[in-house]
């Protein structure tokens, strides 16, 4: 809907709304950007205090995608009239939890009176104008990791149903609740460093044009799934993926709760709407087909990464604790722009 309205010229804006991107990046000095998102949502978890540190990590993530450092946070709360407050502060108090280990200040918030509990943050980072990573930039050849397992969302709908098994809880619940902090921040530790030009709004997707610097384009996978999230970084870059479906991790639990119909809206929303930009080689279960479009709530960084660089990057990933893994390649554009292979 942004996109009817009037556009707004602004030339501090590095990063707007128009390839669909993580963040807003609006540069304030020279040295110096804001990254400013907001994201909030309904339970997905019956245990209040997990609930609040799932929309925290959720809510940090797309300053991390840029890769950007949080900074303040403000709380969005939605929340019933005559329901237990003891419910509300232990959501509080699970998402004050995240912000603390992600340092980032909680300032206040706004809250209405609503029939259903929402609950979620405005988060504003910080970073160097010319370090600003976007869903752009993605260069044919580049190999492409992701750094957490799918399936957030059908294990959610599974909650829901009262269906899901304890162990697929788990596994859920301990990829909703850690934050990208590490792998954003070994991914800026280790990108080239370059000092800035007279151009301060160069981005690091510019200063990579002479294949030097580790990541081209980096992307979190969140509600529009894994392809959806392709999808804009492949339009965003100009250049078609190949996602390798066997390479690409899956939680436990996902696929049995494909099989066993457990598909939430918005994953048929995401197939709706991106399915007609890929085409599927032989082999490869239709569950699976399924599980790729998957709504994921705090899922992993999708990352464009140099091609000679990309095992380095997965080794440093892995041993810091991140399970990072190459899951497909950048080619040039074409059509189909999204190709699943075995």
């Amino acid at each position: 809907m942004l996109g009817k309205l009037a556009r707004q010229h602004d030339p501090n804006v590095l990063v707007g709304f128009d390839h669909a991107d993580d963040a807003g990046v609006y540069q304030i000095g020279p040295a110096t950007a804001l990254v400013q998102t907001v994201d909030f949502f309904t339970p997905i978890v019956d245990d209040p205090y997990t609930f609040g540190q799932i929309a925290a990590t959720n809510a940090l993530s797309d300053v991390y995608a840029m890769g950007g450092r949080p900074l303040t946070a403000l709380a969005l709360v939605c929340f019933p009239e005559k329901a237990d407050l003891d419910i509300l502060e232990r959501i509080l108090a699970g998402g004050l939890s995240k912000m603390m280990e992600a340092k980032c200040t909680v300032v206040g918030g706004h809250s209405i009176r609503d029939e259903e509990t929402k609950f979620g943050y405005s988060v504003t980072g910080l970073i160097h104008p010319s370090q600003v990573l976007t869903n752009a930039g993605a260069k044919p050849g580049d190999r492409l990791l992701l750094t957490k397992a799918l399936g957030t969302g059908v294990i959610s709908t599974a909650i829901k149903k009262g269906v899901a098994k304890q162990s697929w809880i788990d596994a859920a619940v301990a990829s909703m609740t850690t934050l990208n902090k590490t792998a954003a921040e070994i991914v800026i530790s280790r990108q080239e460093s370059g000092s800035a030009t007279s151009d301060q709004r160069r981005t690091s997707n510019d200063r990579s044009s002479d294949g030097q610097s580790l990541v081209h384009a980096m992307t979190d996978v969140t509600g529009f799934g894994l392809i959806g999230h392709a999808r804009e970084m492949a339009l965003a870059s100009n250049v078609a993926l190949c996602l390798h479906a066997n390479s690409i991790p899956t939680l436990e639990g996902a696929l049995d709760c494909v099989r066993a119909g457990h598909i939430p809206s918005g994953l048929k929303a995401n197939r709706d709407f991106a399915e007609c930009v890929v085409e599927y080689e032989g082999g490869i279960h239709d569950d699976l087909k399924t599980l790729l479009f998957d709504p994921q709530t705090a899922g992993g960084l999708l990352i464009s990464v140099a091609p000679q660089r990309s095992p380095e990057l997965v080794h440093v990933l892995n041993s810091a604790g991140v399970p990072a893994v190459e899951i497909g390649a950048v080619q040039p554009a074409s059509k189909p722009v999204i190709t699943i292979a075995p």
